[in-house]
């Protein structure tokens, strides 16, 4: 006697097996979901946009050419930021100034991320009197007002330093100072972070294997160690560069920074107070601070976004 044949059985998409998602999957989508980050990533996006459209309809030469007979206007159809005391135009002056604001910020966490990854990878690797000096170092430089250093630098090598053509643009020799001095200041948190991660990551057993079969200690390092600390690595970078942008932007405003003719940001500001016209030209130091402010802002975001979405017990956070 025949059976009849079994009929399929119907799975619910609920029943359904659910893909597997690579790491980079998840860390896409939990900054996906993240509503600061993606708001944060849609203004830093503008002020990128800003900057380099902005870059294309005025050139350099306008940013810098004054006519003292329209001096401290307000904005207009002609200038719609208005104009500074020299009659020069806001709206070109923040395109460029803020080209080398963003150059001085992601320079300098460069610089930074640089020192402080590779110094904290050799101290926590090797150990013994190499994380003992490398640490002393680190304790050293944290006991130093950064601040103060900066300041002090900033003024010893002003005006000392030829300009420099890079891209074909002309850059004062402050604008290499800054960079420099904001990322060899900085470095130290990321040192010391990086080198608890790779207290911790070196005696695992995939580390145990590679140093079993013979792999170069400098190998180890960059091919396992610290792909392992790529979250950390990034989220610093993220926020160093808020940190950089705001911190070139108070030792211009404090005249020790970018100097004259080159523009940025913070010496607009210098300007605006240098003439007293907080209150006669609001416009000339509104469009500069809101700038920085959205920059920082939206940097900040991201970055909080970045901590997060590295982070899987953030998946119930977002």
């Amino acid at each position: 006697m025949a059976t009849a044949a079994a009929k399929p059985i119907s799975i619910g998409q609920s029943d359904q097996e659910i893909k597997p998602q690579s790491p980079t999957q998840r860390v896409v989508k939990r900054f996906t979901r993240h509503r600061a980050a993606m708001f944060g990533l849609m203004i830093l996006v503008g002020v990128i946009a800003y900057i380099l459209v902005g870059s294309i309809i005025f050139s350099e030469a306008q940013a810098n050419y004054n006519d003292t007979s329209i001096r401290l206007q307000p904005p207009s159809a002609a200038h719609p930021f208005g104009t500074d005391r020299i009659g020069r135009d806001i709206l070109a002056r923040t395109i460029y100034g803020g080209q080398i604001s963003l150059l001085i910020g992601f320079l300098a966490v460069i610089v930074e991320v640089g020192f402080g990854t590779a110094i904290g990878a050799i101290a926590g690797y090797y150990g013994g009197w190499i994380d003992a000096v490398l640490m002393r170092i680190t304790e050293a430089m944290l006991s130093i007002p950064s601040l103060l250093l900066l300041l002090v630098m900033a003024k010893f090598f002003a005006g000392k330093i030829e300009p420099i053509q890079f891209l074909g643009r002309s850059f004062s020799g402050s604008v290499i100072v800054i960079i420099l001095i904001l990322g060899l200041t900085s470095w130290m948190s990321l040192a010391r972070i990086i080198r608890s991660n790779v207290l911790s990551i070196k005696e695992t057993e995939f580390i145990l294997a590679a140093r079993a079969l013979g792999l170069p200690n400098w190998r180890i390092i960059i091919n396992h160690i610290l792909p392992n600390t790529l979250a950390s690595i990034i989220v610093s970078l993220t926020l160093g560069v808020a940190t950089a942008i705001l911190t070139e932007a108070y030792v211009s405003f404090l005249g020790l920074g970018v100097q004259a003719p080159t523009a940025s940001w913070g010496n607009m500001l210098t300007e605006a107070q240098e003439f007293n016209v907080i209150k006669n030209a609001p416009w000339y130091w509104f469009f500069p601070s809101l700038l920085i402010l959205l920059t920082v802002l939206s940097i900040n975001f991201v970055g909080d976004g970045l901590r997060d979405a590295f982070d899987p017990r953030s998946d119930n956070k977002v």
